[in-house]
């Protein structure tokens, strides 16, 4: 059944919108950031280069999100954003109850992209990996005492989670995908966005069995990006500790 009130993307649009947010990230960190490195001088520069351009990247993604919706809907006031993304508490499928007892769908959802961590993955390329980072010697030293470089990644993080790639996926195209996939929706949401991180290639299977069901399921399910939102967001809160950790020693 069709979102009611929601306009429905063709399916150029959604490539077209996949496109304009994957194809960036992968050029901001396989061909931009090795340029900018090259260029600078100081400690892992090209770590602190990717970091950058994918900011840029996912700010990048917020714009187009605002832009689109601005264009859809010819406002961008709260009211209307919340209908728009999604960015409302989840909502029964059955019985139409809202909030409540169904905030819990993020306990198993979160244990579940937890869970993500045991699945074997193809190593990471070197230089591109922030868990390198923050586990490496240089990197640590890096860190020591650094709030400029913490107020970066702490916005990374947010654009990544909040503002960025979850408003873009689970608010902007999940709700207007349905009439192109069906009910199939929430499986081609999940597999653009596995798909998307040409940035991070080496997590695209990870993401396509994990994310899919721990964020793209139950947002569309209960018809709230907040859920994809917060799910995402439980991984950042672990690199904000262990960030602030190394920042502070």
């Amino acid at each position: 059944m069709q979102q009611s009130g929601t306009v429905q993307y063709s399916l150029a649009k959604i490539l077209g919108i996949w496109a304009a947010a994957a194809l960036p990230m992968g050029a901001l960190a396989w061909v931009v950031a090795p340029l900018v490195a090259s260029r600078l001088d100081g400690p892992v520069p090209l770590p602190r280069a990717i970091i950058v351009g994918l900011t840029v990247g996912l700010i990048w993604q917020f714009v187009l999100v605002m832009f689109l919706v601005y264009r859809e809907q010819g406002s961008l006031r709260w009211a209307v954003l919340k209908d728009a993304l999604w960015l409302k508490a989840p909502r029964s499928p059955t019985t139409g109850r809202v909030g409540g007892r169904l905030w819990l769908v993020l306990i198993p959802c979160v244990l579940l992209l937890g869970a993500e961590e045991l699945i074997p993955s193809f190593p990471p390329v070197a230089g591109h990996d922030f868990s390198a980072l923050v586990g490496s010697h240089a990197g640590q030293a890096f860190l020591s005492g650094n709030w400029g470089w913490f107020a970066i990644i702490v916005a990374l993080m947010v654009f990544n989670t909040v503002l960025g790639e979850e408003l873009l996926f689970r608010g902007l195209l999940l709700p207007r995908m349905q009439g192109v996939f069906g009910r199939w929706d929430w499986v081609a949401n999940g597999f653009l966005f596995a798909l998307y991180h040409l940035h991070v290639p080496w997590v695209i299977p990870q993401t396509l069995l994990v994310d899919t069901f721990a964020e793209a399921y139950p947002s569309r399910r209960y018809r709230s990006a907040l859920i994809g939102i917060i799910v995402h967001s439980s991984q950042s809160v672990v690199f904000f500790v262990l960030l602030l950790l190394l920042v502070l020693k």
